[in-house]
């Protein structure tokens, strides 16, 4: 059979044989895929893909696993990390389908490093390398999210290796890491089927997400290797570089992976986050230059349109929006600012209209974010890349930090906090959570499930 075909039916025929939980889910992420066994209990672990600094440490790229169950001794302590030799702008990892390994990509030597979680959750291990990204995928530069499909793991360049520009692609990979195929983002002079929904077709990418329900997988953009490796002052004092981000967000058949609309989204989009309500067809993302929310909605006529529905803090004072996270009730949207350092509450229940309900000051930046699935527990990292990173802290707390955080439905309240320089860990990027029980197929909390 050909594997595309393959790929389909398997996509079709998991929904229906992944076993579904019959109650509410108690923990784990609410941005993973819906095709991945979800955590139904407390998490035990948080894995902080982290970047390495020169002088800090052994100056090497790491995972780092800490204790967050708060009924361990060790809660809120770094239990183990694990080294992958040198420097390669460490950045988004995400686990399998089956939870089993989790891919960590890398923006600057495009290797993707692959952890097992499952056989020792507490102490995962490097089993496996793909150094040949580039070369395997056509040209393909900046291996960014890395996506859990049926059997599958899809991956977002950033780049290419022929300009180091901002066009990139879509890329398959299978769970044991053999490559598939490339799908390239559409662009002006190359469409590829898709319909060009306003002025742009830029060609960039750098999030995506799928909605099963309607076949479709939503797409960001951001800017290519020369911009992201820069460093931001000069970046942000150059004005031909400042043009060079992404404007667009792209919706693709889920199960073809072909583009079908190119939608404007000015103000480099970032990251995706889907609702999860069986009717609620939409997804949020929000704009790095632009500070705003937008709504990517599929339409009753089953077309799909972007429309910007709130702002995020002062975009003349540049708070930068990163990481955001929706509630597993899609009534709630956290959003993180990097540049002072703030996690903001939005009020999504109108998803045409946000509105700000709360905000905490978090440290003097601040970027990924993890909630468990009942929204009783956050997890906040502060690096966002190695050349945009603040050197100090000033008047504004805590600079390089992964921190825990209740949520009592009114405030953050800090559980623990993990200074990384101080630990000679480095810089701490992206955030998974991880659990015993998910391996153990004994207890209750080792149910699994595709949807809430």
């Amino acid at each position: 059979m050909n594997p595309k075909h393959f790929a389909t039916l398997v996509a079709l025929a998991v929904p229906l044989t992944v076993p579904l939980f019959s109650g509410p889910a108690t923990a784990d992420e609410t941005c993973l895929s819906p095709y991945m066994a979800k955590i139904v209990g407390q998490e035990d672990f948080a894995y902080i893909w982290t970047l390495g600094r020169k002088g800090i440490g052994d100056e090497q790229d790491k995972l780092v696993t800490v204790d967050v169950n708060p009924g361990s001794p060790q809660f809120g302590k770094v239990v183990h990390s694990v080294s992958v030799g040198g420097r390669n702008e460490a950045h988004h990892s995400d686990f399998t389908d089956d939870r089993h390994y989790l891919w960590a990509a890398t923006l600057d030597t495009s290797k993707i490093f692959v952890f097992d979680v499952h056989s020792d959750p507490g102490h995962p291990k490097l089993t496996k390398t793909i150094d040949d990204f580039v070369k395997k995928t056509g040209g393909v530069v900046g291996p960014h999210s890395t996506y859990a499909l049926p059997g599958r793991m899809l991956i977002t360049g950033l780049s290419n290796n022929r300009d180091h520009g901002g066009r990139t692609a879509l890329v398959e990979y299978t769970n044991d890491g053999r490559y598939v195929a490339t799908h390239w983002v559409p662009t002006d002079d190359d469409l590829r089927g898709a319909v060009k929904g306003g002025k742009y077709a830029d060609g960039y990418s750098y999030d995506v997400r799928a909605l099963p329900r309607v076949n479709a997988l939503v797409s960001s953009s951001f800017t290519g290797w020369n911009n992201y490796m820069m460093d931001l002052g000069k970046l942000m004092a150059d004005g031909e570089a400042m043009k060079r981000f992404g404007n667009t967000v792209v919706v693709w058949d889920l199960h073809t992976l072909k583009p079908k609309k190119v939608l404007d989204v000015p103000g480099a989009p970032l990251e995706v986050r889907c609702a999860w309500g069986a009717n609620h067809d939409y997804c949020f993302t929000t704009t790095a230059l632009t500070s705003k929310i937008w709504l990517i909605r599929r339409t009753p006529d089953g077309d799909w349109q972007a429309k910007d529905v709130a702002d995020i803090g002062d975009a003349s004072k540049v708070p930068l929006p990163v990481d955001i996270s929706i509630t597993a009730d899609d009534t709630r949207l956290w959003v993180n600012t990097w540049n002072d350092g703030t996690a903001r509450l939005f009020d999504i229940t109108n998803p045409d209209a946000p509105k700000q309900i709360y905000s905490e000051k978090i440290g003097a930046q601040t970027n990924m974010l993890a909630q468990s699935w009942d929204g009783k527990r956050m997890y906040v990292a502060s690096s966002l890349l190695s050349n945009w990173d603040k050197k100090d802290a000033g008047g504004g707390g805590d600079l390089e930090y992964f921190k825990g955080y209740t949520w009592d439905g009114t405030a953050l309240k800090p559980t623990f906090s993990i200074d990384f320089l101080a630990e000679k860990l480095g810089l701490p990027h992206q955030i998974r959570l991880g659990a015993r029980a998910l391996y153990a197929g004994t207890a209750p909390e080792a149910a699994v499930a595709t949807a809430p």
